[in-house]
């Protein structure tokens, strides 16, 4: 099966885009939320925050047995 970058609504803060990342990736979530903050606050706020909004809509959700059908 080929990898997929998805999100990992189950393992959120936010989203679950970091932890998604992180899972693609095989780092651990929680230095990839601290990247990401770190990244806040050289870039601003304004522009990663679009791409993390953007990155919300274009990944798809990570199929589980427990992902819910009605979670898009």
């Amino acid at each position: 099966m080929a990898k997929q970058l998805t999100r990992l609504p189950e393992d959120k803060i936010v989203l679950g885009i970091c932890s998604g990342v992180a899972k693609y990736f095989e780092l651990d979530k929680t230095l990839i939320r601290l990247l990401f903050i770190l990244a806040v606050f050289i870039t601003g706020v304004f522009p990663l925050v679009i791409v993390y909004f953007i990155a919300y809509f274009i990944m798809p959700v990570e199929k589980t047995p427990n992902t819910n059908d009605f979670i898009k």
